[in-house]
């Protein structure tokens, strides 16, 4: 019975979940979509920070850099394209900005006959596009999301190349060919009156990361003070492929940034309408997430940087950092570093890259449960090298950690089922006299120390437990096209041929048969009813999830068979 209603706690609790994010994604409030017919035209005054100076200085004039003539290009400049052993992107040679990033081992569907196999039972053709990589960035202009970059001068300052400015460059593409650990892509850009600067992108073999090096030489006879700018542009959209497996997955997409103060702090599309955040801190950085991938620019940790975003026209939007000024003598140069995250979300990378950067990854408020499910998995994972057979260890290793709380629960329950007729006969004898029929019972339960409420630590410790677990699930991108045995090829949605459900549906079965039944003959062909309608329920739920109950209902039979052979043998 405990179990039972532990399982309408869950399925509650999932339903409800499910239902408010589909009610927020179909009804709630919508950003339209930005229609942008020439965004390399843009407002150039809109897009650029707006920097704040010392105490008793003017603020930096944005108006300024834009009327110049550095920014004020709207030439068709030409596309430099990069390709390494995870990345292949193209840099736009106005601004150096980055854009059509693909992630070459991450496809948008896996190329796998089930799919396909899948595709055709419901009529639809087979899908070639979805084979293609995941885009992380994108220059169309419905689908907008691009890194852009570059320097702005301090006031009185000769001017410098911001993201709008036409660079120059030697070479059209660039490949990180094999044995090569490093690629460098150099862009250059001169003013006439000898400011030299030097925009290069370094890659590595096997990184999401990209560092960028903005090197400033100063020939122009008399000193320059400038700051680095690094951020994101991205217009509101989520990928939707339309594909019923993935049913429920859904995440966060929006902005976040990472302070010392505050440190993990999520802002939504509707936050930087309301409000532009304007925040210095040591280190930090500032980034866009999405289901599985984030796109992060981290600048220098050792100087305090300045966090900033910006709602800008045709629903564009903006997050992105500044640099403390840096005065470049006549003669001399100076080097700018920022780094660019563009990947996966996959925790051990992350944590190298940027302290917080792994928070990506949101298990939501139990994320103190989810990591060291994920660490265990990891471990297990390690051994195993399949996810599927980590969650089954993860599991047994609930399992046992639960097993003294379980097992005072199913103790109770073979006595309860041992005194199942007696308890119906007093409900016969007392069928009139309901008070004293109750009196007579909890003597009962008393006199055979049954406890009725034995279940209830182990449901409450259980429901944390699943729910972290399902966040773990859906968020973390090992899961994502992780096969497992057979016809589970992808842990992270739903099986497609339902074969797990229908298990889970019969060891819920058998375990309901293992526990007392109600006295009451409604509920009694009311809870007989129960496996068949959390099947139905279990049908959408990822693969790895319900292997992970099959596991558990399979060793709570054993264990609770046992317990009960145990406790009538004592007869």
């Amino acid at each position: 019975m405990e179990n039972i209603r532990f399982v309408l706690i869950i399925a509650f609790a999932m339903i409800s979940l499910m239902l408010w994010q589909a009610w927020q994604v179909d009804y709630g409030p919508k950003l339209p979509i930005a229609q942008i017919e020439n965004p390399a035209v843009a407002d150039v005054k809109e897009d650029l920070p707006t920097t704040a100076n010392a105490p008793g200085q003017a603020q930096s004039s944005v108006q300024q850099v834009a009327n110049t003539p550095l920014a004020a290009a709207s030439i068709a400049a030409p596309v430099v394209t990069v390709k390494t052993d995870v990345l292949s992107l193209e840099i736009d040679m106005q601004g150096g900005t980055i854009q059509n990033l693909d992630l070459l081992q991450y496809p948008v569907e896996k190329d796998n006959t089930v799919v396909n196999a899948i595709r055709k039972m419901v009529g639809l053709p087979d899908a070639e596009k979805n084979r293609q990589p995941v885009r992380l960035f994108n220059s169309s202009p419905e689908k907008m999301f691009i890194a852009q970059s570059g320097l702005i001068a301090g006031s009185g300052f000769a001017a410098a190349p911001d993201h709008h400015t036409v660079y120059a460059n030697q070479a059209s593409s660039y490949v990180l060919a094999d044995g090569q650990d490093s690629l460098t892509v150099p862009l250059t850009w001169t003013d006439n009156n000898g400011l030299i600067i030097t925009k290069a992108f370094i890659f590595k073999r096997g990184s999401y990361e990209i560092t960028l090096n903005q090197n400033v030489k100063n020939n122009s006879g008399k000193d320059w003070s400038g700051r680095q700018y690094s951020q994101l542009l991205r217009v509101p959209f989520s990928e939707n492929s339309g594909n019923m497996l993935t049913a429920g997955m859904r995440a966060y997409d929006g902005g976040v940034v990472y302070t010392d103060k505050e440190k993990y702090k999520k802002i939504a599309f509707d936050d930087m309408v309301d409000d532009n955040l304007d925040v210095a801190t040591q280190g930090g950085w500032a980034a866009m997430i999405q289901h599985y991938f984030a796109s992060a620019w981290i600048p220098p940790a050792e100087s305090e940087n300045h966090f900033y975003t910006k709602h800008l026209k045709d629903e564009r939007y903006v997050i992105g950092s500044y640099s403390p000024p840096v005065t470049v003598a006549n003669n001399t140069e100076a080097q700018f570093v920022s780094r660019l995250f563009s990947g996966p979300k996959i925790q051990p990378v992350m944590e190298k890259v940027a302290p917080g950067l792994e928070l990506t990854v949101d298990y939501s408020v139990l994320t103190f449960i989810g990591k060291p499910i994920y660490w265990l998995l990891n471990k297990i994972h390690s051994f195993t090298n399949n996810w599927g057979f980590a969650i089954i260890g993860v599991t047994f290793c609930i399992k046992l950690l639960m097993f003294p709380l379980t097992q005072a629960s199913f103790i109770s329950m073979a006595r309860m089922r041992k005194i199942q007729p007696r308890l119906k006969e007093l409900q016969e004898r007392f069928a009139d006299d309901r008070p004293r029929f109750n009196k007579e019972m909890m003597d009962m339960y008393k006199k055979e120390k049954v406890n009725p409420l034995g279940g209830c630590l182990p449901i409450l410790f259980q429901i944390p437990v699943f729910m972290s677990l399902y966040w773990v699930l859906s968020e973390t991108v090992e899961f994502r096209q992780a096969p497992f045995l057979l016809w589970i090829q992808d842990m992270s949605v739903m099986d497609p041929f339902l074969v797990l459900p229908v298990i889970m549906g019969i060891t819920m079965k058998i375990q309901q048969g293992l526990n007392p039944p109600p006295i009451d003959p409604v509920q009694a062909k009311i809870l007989k009813m129960f496996p068949l309608v959390f099947t139905v329920f279990f049908l959408f739920f990822p693969a790895g999830l319900v292997l992970y109950w099959v596991v558990n209902n399979t060793l709570s039979i054993i264990q609770q068979t046992y317990i009960t052979k145990k406790i009538n043998a004592q007869a």
